[in-house]
Parts: C-alpha cells; sequence; structure tokens
C-alpha cells in the first residue's frame, strides 16, 4: 500500500500556470502537509500549487421549448387552419399577415408578423421562427 503523505521532490499533478494546462510536477515546498509551492515539469516553472482542473462536460443543448404563451395560440388557431390552402414556404416568396404556410421540416404555420424587409415570423407547432423570404 502506497503512502498518502507527501514529501518534498514527489511528483504530483498540477495546473501550470504557464503551460495553461495540468502536468505532471514536482512539489518544492510544503506546508501542513499540502504542496505550496512545485516546478512543472514540461516548462520549468515554479509556482504556487493549484491542483488539477476537471475536464468540463459539453453543454448538451436541449431542443427549444415553445413558450406557453405560443402553444396556446397554436391550440387555438389549429382548428382554422385548412392544409389544402397552405401555400409552401419558398424563400423566394413574398408573404402577407396571416398567410398559411406549409414547411417541410416544421410543418403547418401561420404568418403572425412582418420583420424587417426580408424576414417573416411565423408560428409552427414547435414555437414561433423568424423565417426569410421576399
Amino acid at each position: 500500500m502506497q503512502s498518502t503523505t507527501l514529501s518534498i521532490g514527489d511528483p504530483i499533478e498540477a495546473r501550470c500556470t504557464k503551460c495553461r494546462k495540468n502536468t505532471d510536477h514536482i512539489i518544492i515546498t510544503i506546508a501542513e502537509e499540502a504542496p505550496v509551492k512545485v516546478q512543472c515539469n514540461a516548462c520549468s516553472r515554479q509556482h504556487k500549487y493549484r491542483p488539477p482542473t476537471v475536464a468540463k462536460k459539453p453543454a448538451v443543448r436541449q431542443a427549444a421549448k415553445p413558450k406557453d404563451a405560443d402553444r396556446k395560440e397554436w391550440e387555438l388557431l389549429q382548428p382554422t387552419m385548412d392544409s389544402s390552402k397552405a401555400k409552401t414556404y419558398s424563400m423566394t416568396e413574398s408573404y402577407k399577415l396571416n398567410a398559411l404556410i406549409n414547411h417541410p421540416t416544421f410543418g403547418l404555420g401561420i404568418v403572425q408578423r412582418i420583420v424587417g424587409s426580408q424576414k417573416v415570423e411565423i408560428l409552427f407547432e414547435d414555437g414561433k421562427k423568424i423565417m426569410r423570404c421576399q
């Protein structure tokens, strides 16, 4: 069984301030059984001991959930939507307010507002999306 007490000259992993990553170090000074000063084996720099950092897990991006207000508005408008009258979405088309759109990915939607000269906001079942148009 290995001893858990550290002593001067022992190898230890630490965060190097020059290398900016976790590297192997040698303990130079100790206070109360904890390393105080270490020397990096990669760059030979001496610095205060900093414990190695734990790699962060990449953030998992969750699909955006429609807001409750958008969901309720969709549920109110859906019965009045006739998919046979829906215009197939195209970036090269122009759209008017309350126009019914059929998008290949998002499905049936209704134009809620005109955003600038080449964009419209469309309410789909998944929520509102800003879409490009002419």
